[in-house]
């Protein structure tokens, strides 16, 4: 995979929020969760050396705009919340370079299947 051979990234797993996102009314007014992983790619050699935050991106800063992001205004898509975090990291973050959303729904209204979830990744980086 591309994105795996790209070398240091801060890495975010298992993030949980609610929210008010989908494609049918039930979702937008009753809500559910939102789980995401999140890869932020950057060089963190200088971080490693210095053993200074100031030369790296705090995760809590990350998790904070992805929590702003679910739990904020509504989308209809899931693509459209992904893409929203995805150039936010970028656009806060100058020292990340690329990032990797993966967005997804444990539980999904009118699916009458087992199934772990249905969702998205989408990676993006300063040229996409």
């Amino acid at each position: 995979m591309e994105n795996d051979m790209m070398g240091d990234k801060l890495i975010l797993r298992g993030l949980k929020f609610y929210g008010y996102h989908g494609a049918i009314p039930e979702e937008k007014t009753l809500g559910q969760m939102f789980m995401l992983d999140i890869d932020a790619y950057m060089c963190l050699k200088k971080a490693g050396l210095s053993d200074n935050l100031e030369d790296s991106v705090s995760y809590v800063d990350i998790y904070n705009l992805a929590k702003e992001v679910v739990e904020g205004p509504s989308r209809n898509l899931l693509e459209a919340v992904a893409e929203l975090i995805a150039s936010k990291t970028l656009t806060t973050f100058p020292r990340i370079t690329a990032v990797r959303v993966k967005l997804w729904k444990p539980n999904v209204p009118l699916v009458c299947s087992a199934l772990d979830y249905l969702g998205v990744e989408i990676f993006r980086n300063r040229t996409n």
